[in-house]
């Protein structure tokens, strides 16, 4: 049996667009390396084609890091990048970290993220 439930401590502070932690019992776990963004707006297709090569979807990513150049740059662009959240994984918000690096393999990407896939097939 695979199992998953997600831990939202009432003492922590509500998350929005993020889960504090999931739980995960059974299945399998897919370690998904690094992405950049493939397109002007962020797309996520990368994670996606990863994630669906190994017969889950996006609702099955439990972590998610985020790599980014510009902070202040992403914070600027949360509502979009809420809407392009919400196109790929639904309501579903993975456990979730954001990070400010100096850069990226890629030296013209801005974003890149890399995590945790809970596959129950």
């Amino acid at each position: 049996m695979s199992e998953r439930e997600i831990i939202n401590p009432p003492e922590l502070a509500r998350p929005r667009g993020f889960s504090h932690g999931i739980a995960v019992e059974g299945g399998r776990l897919l370690m998904l390396a690094g992405q950049d963004a493939s397109d002007a707006e962020g797309r996520i297709k990368n994670l996606k084609a990863v994630v669906e090569a190994a017969g889950g979807t996006l609702q099955d990513v439990v972590k998610l890091n985020i790599y980014v150049t510009d902070r202040a740059a992403y914070r600027a662009q949360l509502k979009s990048l809420g809407e392009i959240h919400r196109a790929y994984f639904g309501r579903h918000y993975p456990a979730t970290a954001l990070f400010e690096v100096k850069g990226l393999f890629n030296p013209d990407a801005m974003i890149e993220m890399e995590g945790i896939a809970h596959l129950t097939k």
